[in-house]
């Protein structure tokens, strides 16, 4: 059966590799990214290779929070059908620290703009009995709050593991409690050859396509339809054990409140 996916910061890496394999195997894409110009570029390349008209492109700078609710708004307006959602834009280098809101450019894109969009498309999601595929990484810190409401900055590499072991107890989060929704989160793989890892560390360990199929394997195989909740680390090739923070009620509890507390505004 064929399915809409819908792969946010998908112009380029792993996103951009996953949406053309998909989009040859005859599914239905949505490409994001912030820039327009680029979206169109990357659509219409997706389109030529895959031979189809099924490629569309979505704009949203998702350092912008503003940006994810109209996005999302516009998304409901014309009421997509997503059988998959994969959020998979994220930052790490970045030459602008921190958002307009204050917040940590690494906690803003790869947290609260996937928790803001997803939430606000949970009604289309659930109707769809959708997929949801949130990439974590191996990189998991345990999450300050003043990291977290942007009154403390830390190091690069700290909020990137606190932004990615939050998206990671987000997922198990909302798992557990809607159980519309197949919600798992993914390692792709460490240091992976994409720009970001290329700009962050300057070397790889493996190629893109390692990332790639595993997006493609959760979105698609029936097998994962019974696996939400659950953490898959494709350094290991399976599902395993993530920080023992996603494991801990309380501090997912508290993670989970205090982000409602300062995204209140977009959600």
């Amino acid at each position: 059966m064929k399915k809409t996916i819908l792969i946010t910061g998908s112009t380029d890496g792993i996103g951009k590799l996953a949406a053309t394999n998909l989009a040859i195997a005859g599914h239905t894409l949505y490409i994001h990214g912030r820039n327009k110009e680029k979206v169109t570029q990357t659509v219409q390349e997706i389109a030529k290779l895959a031979n189809t008209e099924n490629v569309y492109g979505l704009v949203a700078d998702f350092s912008n929070l503003e940006e994810v609710v109209l996005l999302a708004d516009q998304i409901k307006r014309d009421k997509l059908i997503i059988d998959v959602l994969i959020n998979n834009a994220g930052v790490f280098k970045t030459a602008e620290p921190t958002n307009d809101a204050n917040f940590d450019m690494r906690i803003a894109v790869n947290y609260f703009a996937p928790f803001v969009f997803t939430h606000a498309l949970l009604p289309l999601l659930k109707s769809t009995r959708s997929r949801v595929i949130n990439l974590s990484s191996a990189a998991q810190s345990s999450v300050e709050t003043t990291v977290l409401n942007g009154e403390h900055h830390t190091s690069e590499q700290e909020s990137y593991a606190q932004s990615k072991l939050a998206l990671l107890m987000w997922s198990f989060y909302l798992a557990k409690n809607v159980s519309e929704v197949t919600t798992i989160a993914v390692n792709p793989g460490s240091l992976l050859n994409t720009k970001m890892v290329q700009q962050a560390y300057g070397q790889f360990w493996s190629s893109a396509d390692k990332g790639a199929h595993i997006l493609q394997e959760l979105a698609l195989k029936v097998d994962y339809q019974e696996s939400s909740g659950l953490y898959f680390d494709n350094d290991k090739g399976s599902f395993s054990r993530a920080n023992s923070d996603a494991y801990d009620r309380e501090k997912i509890e508290k993670l989970i409140k205090n982000t409602k507390k300062i995204i209140q505004q977009y959600i």
